[in-house]
């Protein structure tokens, strides 16, 4: 599917696992062997280390909140016990990518999918698929943070909506854009909160430092015409004011925001347009050189 906020993960074990009509499974947390949770273990040293002075406050206190630590990988039933106590969500363990349809009910309805397996050494350093790792220390923290777990529970809501009118590819997009890839405005800088930043210490560093790509204040038809690339770096991080702002602008009737996208031309990643609140202009420098090379 274009657009597709997911990917496909690689062979694991789990994928021979019995699952649930829902895609859950077991996790069966003591399947896994001292050379994974080492691997978890090296994982979260790294980035804790990377993470002070450029995460938002509300991740690094739900950190401790959580009790995430360098203990091996987390029993996702313990920590939903934690987690469901703070703000009613629990983390439910998957095999793989589930259908579009189980994962946005799974959101609708506090649940959030995790992948059971653990990158391999060989991808240590970088992994395309969501694995235990990106999913547990990137995106299960802010879901105890109240605010940020309502807009997580209206996207799966809405996701159903999106999918009836053929229009999965925008709402992935704000998905993309934000729980994986954003940027919030904090007392009076930027600082992270997507995901898919949170999990890697290259892009913790380039998202915030690196003159290379475009910031760019948040806006929500700006950001569901926006196209991204899977496989490197963004070209461009939209720029959040607070997590009630994001709440607010996307707890709503997205009909009128389809209606006006349809015919709307895509925007490519490295684009700027003339409507852009341009927090600072990218040099696109990073990308021009890996092109040359």
């Amino acid at each position: 599917m274009a657009d597709s906020i997911r990917m496909k993960p690689p062979k694991n074990r789990y994928l021979d696992k019995p699952r649930n009509e829902d895609w859950t499974l077991d996790q069966d947390w003591k399947t896994y062997s001292a050379e994974e949770h080492d691997r978890w273990n090296r994982l979260y040293r790294r980035q804790r280390a990377v993470l002070p002075g450029r995460a938002c406050e509300a991740y690094l206190k739900a950190l401790q909140a959580l009790e995430l630590s360098e203990s091996g990988i987390p029993h996702m039933g313990r920590l939903s016990d934690r987690l469901e106590k703070l703000t009613g969500w629990r983390v439910v363990p998957v095999a793989e990518l589930v259908p579009d349809d189980i994962f946005f009910d799974h959101l609708a309805n506090k649940r959030f999918p995790a992948g059971a397996f653990i990158r391999p050494e060989a991808e240590f350093d970088y992994l395309q698929e969501p694995d235990v790792f990106h999913d547990v220390f990137g995106h299960v923290p802010l879901l105890a943070d109240p605010v940020f777990s309502d807009f997580m529970q209206a996207y799966g809501q809405g996701g159903a909506r999106a999918l009836e009118r053929g229009q999965l590819h925008h709402l992935a997009r704000l998905y993309w854009y934000t729980v994986e890839f954003g940027l919030i405005r904090e007392a009076g800088d930027l600082r992270l909160f997507g995901a898919g930043i949170m999990s890697s210490p290259q892009e913790s560093v380039f998202a915030l430092e690196d003159d290379s790509p475009n910031r760019i204040g948040f806006d929500l038809q700006r950001v569901m015409r926006t196209r991204y690339i899977i496989d490197d770096f963004q070209k461009s991080y939209f720029v959040i004011d607070s997590f009630e702002d994001l709440l607010e602008t996307c707890y709503r009737d997205f009909g009128t925001v389809y209606c006006a996208l349809r015919n709307a031309e895509d925007i490519e990643p490295h684009e700027i347009i003339p409507e852009d609140a341009v927090v600072s202009y990218g040099t696109q420098a990073y990308f021009q050189e890996k092109k040359r090379a």
